[in-house]
C-alpha cells in the first residue's frame, strides 16, 4: 500500500526573520504537492493549501495541568490587582500597547513570565511591571489561576493572524478572566474574552475582565475535551481514513 506523506504546517513561512522565503517555499509547494494529508493548525494557514487534502488541526493544550488547582505563584502581589503574561515578549507582542495600559494603571501590578526577546525599555522604566524571566512551564498555573485577569497583547501583523496560540487555551483552562488584543483564533472563544485594541479600550477590557469571575469554571469547562489526546485521535483517525 502507497505510505500517505503527512505535513504539518504550523507556523507562516514569510513571517520568519532571517529566513530565504522563496526557495523554503519552493519546497514547502513541492511537499504539499507530493501530500496526501496537510495538516495546519488554524483556519487562516489552511487557505493556503488544497481544500481536498486539508484537515485543520487546532493545538491542544496540557487541560489537566492548567485546570487543577495550583498553589499561588510566590511572586505574585497578594495586596493587589494583578495583570499577567507568560511567553515570549517578541516582536508580535505589543510592548507600547502594554506599557500605556500599565501607566494608566498605576494601582494595577503587570506581571510577565517568559524570555525577553524584543526591547522592553518602556515596561522596565515602569514601577508597576515585574519581568520574571522564563519559568518552568509546569510552575505557569500558579500563576495564570491566581492573578487576577490573563493578558493576551498580541499585535496584528501576518504571524499573529495565522497563529493558534497555546496559552489561549491554557487561560481558559485555568479559569481566570482574560483580555485580549483582537485576532482569528479567538473566534470560538469570542464571548468569553475582554477585547481591546487601544490604551483606552485595552483599559477597559481589564476592568470589565476583572469583574467577570463568575463565568470562571464556564471557561475552564469549554476547552476540557480539547486535550493532545484529543488532537491525536483527530489526525490518526484522519490518516486511517486515507
Amino acid at each position: 500500500d502507497e505510505t500517505a506523506v503527512v505535513y504539518y504546517c504550523g507556523d507562516d513561512f514569510g513571517a520568519l526573520a532571517g529566513v530565504d522565503h522563496a526557495p523554503v517555499q519552493d519546497m514547502e509547494r513541492a511537499l504539499v504537492t507530493s501530500a496526501d494529508l496537510v495538516l495546519a493548525a488554524s483556519d487562516v494557514l489552511a487557505t493556503r493549501f488544497p481544500a481536498g487534502k486539508t484537515l485543520v488541526v487546532p493545538h491542544g493544550a496540557d487541560i489537566s495541568l492548567f485546570a487543577t488547582p495550583a498553589a499561588r505563584a510566590p511572586e505574585l502581589p497578594a495586596d493587589r490587582p494583578t495583570a499577567g503574561f507568560y511567553g515570549s515578549l517578541s516582536t508580535w507582542i505589543d510592548v507600547d500597547l502594554l506599557a500605556a495600559v500599565a501607566a494608566r494603571m498605576p494601582e494595577w501590578r503587570f506581571t510577565f513570565v517568559g524570555p525577553v526577546q524584543t526591547d522592553v525599555g518602556r515596561l522596565v522604566a515602569l514601577p508597576n511591571v515585574d519581568l520574571l524571566g522564563a519559568l518552568p512551564h509546569a510552575r505557569l498555573p500558579g500563576f495564570a489561576q491566581h492573578w487576577t485577569v490573563s493578558l493576551i497583547p498580541f499585535r496584528s501583523c501576518p504571524q499573529i493572524d495565522a497563529c493558534n496560540p497555546l496559552k489561549l487555551r491554557e487561560y481558559l483552562a485555568a479559569g481566570a478572566p482574560i483580555a485580549t488584543t483582537d485576532f482569528p483564533a479567538l473566534g470560538p472563544y469570542r464571548d468569553l474574552v475582554e477585547i481591546g485594541s487601544d490604551a483606552a479600550s485595552f483599559e477597559t477590557a481589564i476592568r470589565q475582565a476583572a469583574r467577570d469571575t463568575a463565568r470562571n469554571a464556564e471557561r475552564s469547562a469549554r476547552v476540557a475535551g480539547e486535550t493532545w489526546d484529543r488532537r491525536a485521535a483527530d489526525v490518526a483517525a484522519a490518516i486511517d481514513a486515507l
